[in-house]
């Protein structure tokens, strides 16, 4: 049951990270700020995540997990709860870093204690019940809080979040032992998993495929009210995005057993660069057809992008086995860099270009992480055994 109340604070926190994208610009007009500035909120969530995670983990190293989950979690909902309150973007900008604190020391926290508390043979379910929290979040939890943000206002969705990482708190003070395993590692075992050449270059691949995925889904409101979505319409696209990702997670699973990490990442990345590039063609091009368009273009990228992911964990996982949990953390810090530096590039082409032209410069870094990822399975074959004669 244990496990259960994990799931439902990864739930918490994967809808708090990826429901402001449908919030944006109801947030900037509040406050009387602009869409890419609003942007920033995504960007400095993501970098005190990245950044905080791994310092937070070493530094509450030697204390009870349970007693490391309760102060996590009470930190992320104190976050919400003064994002319910912010009257302004400097204190609301602290909220969200707060948040960042609480979620980036809760999720390693719990994949950890998820296999602590779990038998031996049932320790990866427990881990993929726990992750799965993460993926329900963006079918429902991220339709959900933009639907109630567009009903009552985007504060009632904080509000929402901090009521749900409430329930999981008390189920977690409830149901979990005293006493579990402190398995963190130490500042120098994760130095010594980072300095290694195939880690840092999976690491860069995992930067890439966030910059370029967040660096449209910051704004994913935007360019959609430019086609005269509404907030209903948000919801139905974001709900687009959710299914199509918890297809594309499941779907990424089985294909890098059949096909191979290598190959499967590759299609993923292949098939999430060219719906990005098309969501901007479809903007510019067809803008009075473009509804349908869009929406199609946001499905393959939910499906290919996510059905990356997978493929990328277990060639991680493949590298260092003997220390697949500092590699998994690693990779969590990459990826949410690479969503702050996304959010970043958005809020810059919003100013310097157009929101039409977010989807091909997204396009483009999920490009490089493709060529990257392409030379790096190249460089991995074997080399051909030379016979004299």
């Amino acid at each position: 049951m244990s496990i259960l109340w994990l799931a439902l604070a990864a739930f918490a926190i994967g809808t708090e990270t990826f429901v402001i994208a449908g919030l944006l610009p109801a947030i900037a007009a509040d406050l009387g700020i602009s869409v890419s500035a609003a942007g920033q909120l995504v960007t400095a969530y993501a970098l005190t995540y990245a950044v905080g995670s791994p310092i937070l983990a070493v530094t509450l190293n030697n204390i009870d997990r349970r007693t490391v989950l309760s102060l996590a979690l009470s930190t992320f909902i104190a976050g919400n709860l003064v994002a319910v309150i912010a009257s302004g973007f400097p204190l609301l900008l602290a909220s969200r870093m707060l948040m960042a604190l609480g979620a980036g020391l809760c999720m390693p926290t719990a994949l950890g204690v998820s296999v602590a508390v779990a038998s031996p043979e049932r320790r990866g379910r427990a881990v993929a019940l726990v992750t799965s929290g993460l993926t329900v979040a963006t079918v429902i939890g991220v339709p959900l809080g933009n639907l109630i943000g567009s009903v009552l206002n985007w504060r009632a969705t904080f509000a929402m979040v901090a009521l749900l990482g409430a329930v999981a708190l008390a189920g977690l003070r409830l149901g979990l032992p005293r006493g579990l395993p402190k398995n963190t590692a130490s500042l120098g075992e994760r130095l010594a998993v980072a300095r290694h050449r195939n880690v840092l270059v999976a690491l860069l691949i995992t930067i890439l495929w966030a910059l370029g995925g967040f660096t449209v889904f910051t704004y994913f409101a935007v360019p959609l009210h430019g086609l005269g979505f509404n907030a209903n319409d948000v919801s139905l696209a974001l709900l687009t995005f959710g299914v199509a990702a918890a297809i594309g997670n499941m779907t990424g699973g089985l294909l890098a057993d059949r096909l191979g990490t290598i190959a499967t990442a590759a299609l993923g990345l292949a098939g999430m660069a060219s719906a990005l590039i098309l969501h901007s063609l479809v903007l510019k091009i067809m803008p009075d057809h473009a509804r349908y368009a869009v929406l199609g273009a946001i499905f393959l990228w939910g499906i290919s992008g996510w059905a990356f992911y997978p493929a990328q964990v277990a060639s991680i996982i493949r590298i260092e086995p003997q220390a697949s949990m500092i590699a998994l953390s690693l990779n969590a810090s990459a990826m949410y860099l690479g969503f702050a530096l996304g959010g970043a590039l958005g809020g810059a082409v919003l100013t310097a270009l157009s929101p039409t032209d977010l989807g091909w410069v997204g396009g483009a870094g999920v490009s490089a992480a493709l060529l990257v990822h392409l030379v790096r399975g190249w460089q991995g074959r074997p080399k051909p055994v030379k016979i004299a004669g």
